[in-house]
């Protein structure tokens, strides 16, 4: 087992557990939990797999559950009251623990969920995908989507501990994997170029679960994501480089319902428009750009974007994004490989010409 320290004032610090057969060692659970009351939020994928075992787990506790449906579009208002519903029939107080059994939807919302219930209960996140054991459960970025943009309702609230078993992707379908690999892609292209070189040379090991090979993308992806919270927890800084790829991403999930890409297919196609909008500036070159794209395509992941959705469409989803200030688009984008540059305010010229090369 590998652990990870997020670094956090205040006392909020916490682990990151990283390892086979973690949900099968109920000592690692129990030591963050001194509540007697815990609520379960999982999904209709997951919890068939891994509830049962999680609930024996916490003993002697009053222990329920809430088994969402499974998908992007249900991370909503609607769903979320759900998790409400449960804490306040089963008459839950202010020292209960929510555990997301899940991913990233479960994650996030699990999370949005404690830091409203009676003004911020504790959470674990024992995420089961890919890409919510290297990204999303990590961190403390809680929240749903809306209509109108994903993200825009939620809450900074950080996690007591974040247990990722490894065993749990064993039956993660191989198009939930790729996503997951998305956001692995990303910490190499921002501020881990060795990373990224070890990535082009084992890909294939990770396509095929390889216990060692998966576990190292793990804790070097955790690795990277705990140093830029530490120094950045509230992401007035340096954390918005983790949003590689994502504006573009994000309008795409949206502008398409939430319903027809995963988020990590949605960041891939996102972080080819950014490398090609970073080379119009001149901070990278072409064979960077080829470079960027032949390392997505290896981890089975799309870079062509929707053909339903025009380039001024992607302008008008963009512009309702966290990151934008005064009424600008601002978008992270690449200084070269390895290294990225701080929120960008792009010019409207440029970056329709990146969106007419792409979606047009």
């Amino acid at each position: 087992m590998k652990i990870l320290q997020v670094e956090l004032a205040g006392g909020r610090s916490y682990p990151i557990y990283i390892g086979s057969g973690l949900l099968s060692q109920p000592e690692l659970l129990n030591r963050h939990i001194t509540a007697q009351q815990v609520l379960i939020v999982s999904n209709e994928t997951v919890a068939p797999l891994y509830l049962p075992q999680l609930a024996s787990a916490l003993g002697e506790r009053q222990v329920a559950s809430v088994v969402l449906p499974d998908g992007e579009q249900y991370k909503s208002l609607q769903y979320l009251d759900t998790i409400f519903d449960a804490l306040l029939s089963h008459k839950f107080s202010r020292n209960a623990t929510l555990i997301a059994l899940g991913g990233g939807v479960i994650g996030d919302m699990t999370g949005f969920a404690a830091a409203c219930y009676q003004r911020g209960v504790r959470f674990i996140q024992i995420p089961t995908t890919l890409l919510a054991q290297v990204d999303s459960s990590v961190g403390g970025k809680t929240g749903v989507n809306h209509p109108f943009g994903k993200n825009m309702i939620g809450a900074f609230h950080q996690p007591q501990c974040v247990i990722a078993d490894t065993d749990t992707l064993n039956t993660l379908d191989d198009r939930q994997l790729s996503a997951g690999l998305a956001e692995v892609i990303k910490y190499g292209l921002i501020r881990d170029l060795e990373f990224l070189e070890w990535l082009e040379r084992n890909m294939a090991r990770l396509l095929l679960r390889e216990q060692q090979a998966l576990i190292h993308a793990i804790e070097r992806s955790c690795a990277n994501k705990a140093e830029v919270v530490a120094a950045d927890e509230f992401e007035t800084g340096e954390r918005a480089i983790l949003n590689l790829g994502h504006t573009f991403g994000h309008a795409i999930e949206t502008g398409t319902g939430y319903d027809q890409y995963l988020h990590g297919e949605a960041v891939a196609i996102g972080m080819g428009f950014a490398a090609d909008l970073s080379r119009r500036l001149g901070w990278i070159n072409a064979g960077d750009v080829e470079r960027i794209l032949a390392v997505i395509h290896a981890a089975k992941l799309p870079t062509e974007p929707p053909t339903e959705l025009p380039p001024q469409r992607y302008v008008e989803l963009m512009s309702v994004d966290k990151k934008n200030l005064d009424g600008k688009i601002r978008v992270i984008l690449l200084e070269a490989i390895g290294k990225a540059r701080l929120p960008y305010n792009v010019e409207s010229e440029t970056l329709l010409a990146t969106l007419n090369e792409y979606a047009g």
